[in-house]
């Protein structure tokens, strides 16, 4: 079967339902995506990952990467696969060195544990085919959900972005830490973009 190397390109939101996520994954070396729907917490658990947000206790993907390595486990890789409903699933390969073993979980957990861990997502030509689109189809689609992946923060920002605006850097980064003291993730990856932001223009002055 041929596997094909995907990479996390980000999470999307749909503006129009509240609560409704998905994450968005891209072929590397093509163009095809897959779109995933996800729920809130495994939504928080990636994006506070993708902003470097550090938690005062572990999250529970974060426990199990310690866990895995407190066992002498590695994560070698995922395989996002689709089951007969439409489902995405993944299959996850485990190593300790000197046996393999694959334990099947859901698709936006597996995903949680991969970009932590370092392993490399697959998936077959057969989902590729069946659940990816080229990024001109968007265009085509009505009320499509916001992307705010790393690479269109910049030209994405909501109204809650916004009113971060009147803080100092330090003040940030306090609002930052309580926000991520009281698991407020959403809040606390929203500070760490603007933190990000002031501090790529003033490289820039």
């Amino acid at each position: 079967m041929e596997k094909h190397r995907l990479e996390l390109v980000g999470i999307t939101y749909n503006q129009i339902e509240s609560g409704v996520y998905a994450v968005i994954l891209r072929e590397v070396g093509g163009e095809r995506r897959i779109p995933i729907i996800i729920g809130y917490p495994e939504a928080q658990a990636i994006e506070c990952k993708l902003q470097d947000v550090v938690t005062p206790r572990p999250l529970t993907h974060d426990m199990m990467l310690n866990f895995m390595t407190a066992f002498g486990v590695s994560l070698k890789e995922i395989e996002i696969k689709r089951l007969p409903n439409g489902v995405f699933a993944a299959d996850l390969i485990f190593s300790d060195g000197e046996n393999t073993r694959i334990v099947d979980a859901r698709s936006s957990d597996g995903i949680a544990l991969a970009i932590r861990a370092g392993a490399p997502i697959y998936t077959s030509e057969e989902v590729l085919v069946e659940a990816g689109f080229l990024p001109e189809e968007t265009r085509k689609k009505p009320r499509q959900a916001r992307r705010v992946d790393r690479g269109a923060e910049k030209k994405a920002q909501s109204a809650n972005d916004n009113d971060f605006s009147r803080f100092t850097l330090d003040q940030l980064n306090v609002e930052m830490q309580q926000a991520a003291e009281n698991e407020d993730y959403e809040k606390a990856a929203k500070i760490k973009t603007e933190i990000d932001k002031r501090k790529e223009e003033e490289g820039k002055e």
